[in-house]
């Protein structure tokens, strides 16, 4: 009888991560090894990690430190380095860290099964290569999510689906174009054939995913860009949320604005990274659009769709920000007043342009206006929140929420809501009137 064996994966960063992680998950399932929560477990521990900032990299870093002693009890374990950082610092991770067997870059992930069968053999395996002309590989019949032990309950009805991935920016402060590649859009056909398969397993909302999901350029037959495939999404049987992230505001064009007020099934919630209120700063970024291009894209949107939701990213202490840089974004959060925004102080990485820029900020200057900036969202935030009270919203059900005797689910505005309810099943969508907003999440209850 085959010994069943076990697979704990920790997953660092975005939600392209996430997604990269289930694919692996479901390669993994076809090599025989079952997900565990439970590290001590498992017959291969995968960690997938994130490099956008030095703080991820460096919990990446600290876990694998730790991993050494579950490598001492089991030698047969087989410890895995997947995503940004194995991708950026992969030669590095195997001279600094001999327990790991398997350093696997973004590009290479779909090899997983073949290079855990080698690592079991004996031989370290490392796969970082980055290729112009990558082409996303269809990886038929691993399409629908593998079952975990926290979907034991009941499967979930919400599904993030990677249509393209790598970027041509080269904004100075990032390392996506080193660790992820060229843009490369996945072909139409196998876009649409996974989220039927989404849909016909039970999925309602399917989230699309890419570095920037504006540039998606159809290959093959069928949608040709962006706003045509969102139509074609729009089309499947079962699917009846569409939301998309990361965007481009240079990329932002009339068409995909119009897409708002034309498909019905599209959520009104668009994230859509600033990085800095000042010219000066956005030319630095080489983020190819002025601080009054965004505000005309923001204007346009709302007159398209007035109930959007809008959120963004923001960096702070940029080198060379100044003081007046600094009052620029600030003076924009009050200008556009964001439902939300993640905001982060700028640390230097690898290969990104930035490093080697004059003029930095010192970190007691940018951890003090980060902590400013933030304050103030939050103050937007709850009062973007408190418009919603006497309102009445559909929101789909996700399950149970940590309160008891309370459900959780999403808005289309993508605010989680919270309401008194019996077990719902995840995917049924209910008319739920707003009593109280807080900062996170509204609260509710149940009108039909």
């Amino acid at each position: 009888m085959q010994t069943v064996k076990h697979a704990y994966i920790e997953t660092f960063g975005c939600q392209m991560n996430e997604r990269d992680s289930e694919i692996m998950a479901q390669l993994l399932a076809r090599a025989d090894y079952q997900p565990t929560s439970d590290i001590s477990r498992a017959d291969l521990i995968l960690v997938n990690t994130c490099s956008i900032r030095a703080k991820a990299e460096q919990k990446v870093y600290s876990l694998l430190g730790r991993l050494r002693r579950y490598k001492k009890k089991k030698p047969e374990l087989i410890i895995t380095v997947a995503g940004c950082v194995a991708q950026q610092e992969g030669k590095r991770i195997q001279s600094r860290m001999p327990h790991v067997d398997i350093v696997l870059g973004t590009q290479n992930i779909f090899r997983l099964p073949e290079l855990v069968a080698r690592a079991a053999e004996g031989g370290r395996q490392l796969a970082i290569t980055l290729a112009k002309d990558f082409v996303i590989p269809s990886f038929n019949g691993v399409t629908v999510p593998v079952l975990n032990e926290k979907d034991a309950a009941g499967r979930s009805c919400r599904q993030f689906v990677t249509i393209m991935q790598g970027c041509n920016n080269f904004c100075t402060y990032c390392v996506v174009p080193y660790t992820r590649g060229r843009e490369t859009s996945r072909r139409p056909a196998d876009i649409i054939a996974e989220i039927e398969k989404h849909a016909a397993a039970g999925i309602r909302e399917v989230t699309l995913l890419g570095q920037n999901v504006n540039s998606y350029r159809g290959i093959d037959s069928g949608p040709a860009d962006f706003p045509a495939l969102l139509q074609a999404i729009a089309a499947i049987d079962g699917i009846e949320r569409i939301r998309f992230t990361t965007s481009h505001p240079k990329d932002l064009s009339d068409e995909l604005i119009h897409c708002f007020a034309r498909i019905k099934k599209l959520c009104p919630h668009f994230h859509l990274p600033v990085q800095s209120g000042s010219n000066r700063i956005l030319k630095s970024m080489n983020r190819k659009y002025t601080r009054e291009s965004y505000l005309e894209r923001v204007e346009k949107l709302r007159a398209t769709r007035p109930d959007i939701a809008l959120t963004t990213d923001i960096i702070v202490g940029f080198p060379g920000e100044s003081e007046e840089d600094f009052a620029a974004t600030v003076d924009l959060l009050e200008t556009v007043r964001f439902h939300s925004a993640f905001s982060f102080k700028y640390s230097d990485r690898p290969n990104a342009k930035a490093v080697s820029f004059p003029d930095k900020v010192a970190e007691d200057v940018k951890a003090a206006r980060l902590s400013l900036l933030q304050a103030r969202q939050e103050e937007i935030t709850l009062r973007r929140n408190r418009e919603f009270v006497g309102r009445t919203l559909p929101v789909m059900v996700e399950g149970r929420s940590k309160t008891d005797g309370q459900c959780s689910g999403r808005s289309t505005t993508n605010h989680i809501v919270n309401f008194p309810a019996v077990d719902l099943a995840p995917g049924r969508i209910v008319e739920i009137r707003v009593e109280e907003a807080c900062l996170h999440s509204l609260r509710g209850r149940i009108i039909t």
